[in-house]
């Protein structure tokens, strides 16, 4: 009688058992993540991975508010800081012994003219390396109003500058900047040459009247702030009529689409 040996049979059952028992352990290796190559880089990015799965919108939304929050801390908003910090001191240095101190007059030009120089920069700084942020947006415009009205006033409250040239200057800045917000809906108005010119000649009619010039210099420093008080009447005036007509086409592209909508 031919067969397979009894031992031969067991063998081959006890292999095929063994190959069993090796294919079940290697599953359940590979189901529970274990395996001999569980430590490699392999499975640890497949658990690293499928962690980082989970976790990654929080994750993402918390290093987006991280950015957000380090953004504004840039050097253009610094600098538009600093430009607020030295508001108080201009004006505690403006009236310091009384106000009429050439030393301290001096101290505070200086004072006013780091201000109007940051004023140049941080703008440009922000345009130019994508700084732009909702704060300095907000804190910028109001910086360089903050530093300019302090010295108009505090000059024609010792008597350096007549009230109504204060009125003019401070009462256009106001009302161009109210204007923007009324026509913002429509679009907004650009800056333009005329208003940048008009800014500096403010800065230096005003920087002369804050040293205690006298002489030429002091008939000199008349004539400066007679051509910035002209230049911010006419800049204010062509703001004016680009507001009106900013808002004509406004109104006109918004009937046109309406009725291309009826249509």
């Amino acid at each position: 009688m031919t067969g397979v040996p009894a031992s031969a049979a067991g063998g081959s059952q006890a292999g095929a058992a063994g190959k069993a028992s090796a294919m079940g352990s290697s599953k359940a290796r590979s189901a529970k993540g274990v395996g001999p190559k569980a430590d490699g880089p392999a499975a640890g990015g497949v658990d690293t991975g499928a962690e980082g799965g989970a976790k990654s919108p929080r994750g993402g939304k918390i290093a987006a508010a991280a950015v957000n929050q380090a953004s504004v801390w840039n050097i253009a908003n610094l600098l538009t800081m600093l430009r607020l910090l030295l508001v108080p001191a201009f004006v505690a240095l403006m009236l310091a012994d009384g106000g009429y101190d050439p030393a301290w007059r001096s101290v505070a030009w200086a004072a006013f003219a780091i201000a109007m120089i940051t004023d140049l920069f941080d703008g440009h700084l922000a345009r130019t390396y994508n700084l732009v942020t909702d704060f300095g947006k907000i804190a910028d415009p109001i910086a360089d109003k903050a530093i300019m009205g302090a010295a108009l006033i505090c000059l024609s409250a010792l008597g350096d500058l007549p009230w109504w040239v204060t009125a003019v200057i401070l009462g256009r800045e106001l009302g161009i900047t109210l204007l923007r917000f009324l026509v913002i809906r429509y679009g907004v108005i650009p800056a333009s040459r005329g208003g940048k010119l008009k800014t500096l000649t403010q800065g230096v009619a005003v920087g002369m009247y804050i040293l205690a010039l006298t002489g030429w210099l002091a008939t000199l420093r008349w004539w400066v702030m007679a051509a910035a008080v002209v230049l911010t009447v006419l800049t204010g005036l062509d703001y004016v009529r680009q507001a009106i007509v900013l808002r004509r086409q406004g109104i006109a592209e918004r009937k046109a689409a309406l009725e291309e909508t009826e249509a």
